[in-house]
């Protein structure tokens, strides 16, 4: 059975059962489990079929690692902030709703009114969290969990005067283990908003977690104009398959544009971790999968061996307001 069909064959497979626990709230459905969590500020478990697609709770992400040509234009020294901006963020309110009703007050010693497991069509998550910048600046993360399991994602930056230059502004999502790969339709290569040129749009296959052999470690990887992703695994991290090297079938999930295509990068490293080598050898061993799901990127530049700032087209304006939305979709084997 194709994707496609398989997908088709999870609409309206039942109502959502959702938990409201004392520092998490739950919801799960026919072959799927979610956490969100209110001291983490965020999704902290994302299991279908009993594999589990998170490690860290999914973050905005405002820092590429430093390129040449930002390193020559000082771009990274004008913008130093959203690094700071993309290790820590402040959780300043959450919503839930169930099929569009707020459900206040939610958190403990009041959630005990609610009696075992409340039924839904629809569960919406909603994170405010603002950035360590100054000034401050809010992010706004929607997640809107349907039946099938399926979860769409709403994002939008609130831009602030006075802010410097975004490198790049999208969604991260630590995934527990190394990917075997992944597959994308969008652009052929490594792209980038002025460098699409040689692209060419189809359905595109990559082995394992590549990262660019520079020199000195930068953002690299990037997919622009992507209709989807799907990340593809066979390690875990649960105890009862270390014998056989948490090996188990491989397993997949799948991200989907909504009213746009996005760009994404998927690397066995975050942008840090890239940033604080200043070799290949002194990157760490590849434990994680790293996918960023982008709604906005800064162009690469490269006009004059790495030196002019990156023209003003594919600058990030820190002022303005960035929104784009995506679907996270499980794949039923």
């Amino acid at each position: 059975m194709d994707y496609m069909n398989r997908q088709q064959t999870r609409e309206g497979r039942g109502r959502l059962k959702v938990v409201f626990g004392d520092v998490v709230l739950g919801v799960h459905g026919d072959g799927f489990e979610y956490l969100f969590s209110y001291a983490a500020g965020g999704m902290v478990s994302l299991t279908v079929n009993g594999r589990e697609w998170l490690y860290r709770a999914p973050r905005p992400v405002f820092w590429r690692a430093t390129t040449d040509n930002d390193r020559g234009s000082e771009f990274s020294f004008r913008s130093a902030m959203w690094m700071g901006a993309d290790s820590f963020v402040k959780t300043e309110q959450i919503r839930i709703q169930t099929d569009g009703e707020d459900m206040e007050p939610f958190l403990a010693p009041d959630n005990n009114r609610f009696l075992g497991e409340k039924e839904a069509d629809t569960l919406t998550v909603t994170f405010i969290y603002a950035t360590a910048t100054t000034p401050s600046a809010q992010v706004e993360v929607i997640y809107t969990v349907e039946g099938s399991g399926r979860i769409r994602v709403d994002v939008h930056y609130y831009g602030k005067k006075g802010l410097p230059q975004l490198p790049v502004f999208g969604m991260r999502f630590v995934m527990p283990t190394k990917a075997d790969g992944y597959c994308y339709y969008g652009l052929s290569g490594e792209t980038y908003p002025d460098r699409m040129a040689g692209g060419i749009k189809g359905e595109w296959k990559v082995d394992g977690l590549p990262v660019t052999p520079y020199l000195v470690p930068q953002d690299c990887g990037v997919h622009m104009d992507t209709d989807w992703l799907q990340v593809r695994r066979s390690s875990v991290l649960a105890n009862e398959l270390q014998g056989q090297g948490g090996k188990t079938e491989e397993f997949s999930l799948r991200f989907e544009k909504l009213d746009s295509p996005f760009a994404f990068s998927c690397l066995p490293y975050t942008a840090l971790e890239l940033e604080s080598a200043a070799h290949q050898e002194e990157l760490p061993p590849a434990r994680r999968t790293v996918a960023c799901i982008l709604g906005a990127v800064r162009g690469v530049g490269g006009i004059d061996s790495w030196g002019s700032d990156v023209e003003r087209p594919w600058h990030i304006d820190g002022e303005q307001d960035i929104a784009y939305s995506f679907a996270i979709v499980p794949v039923w084997e």
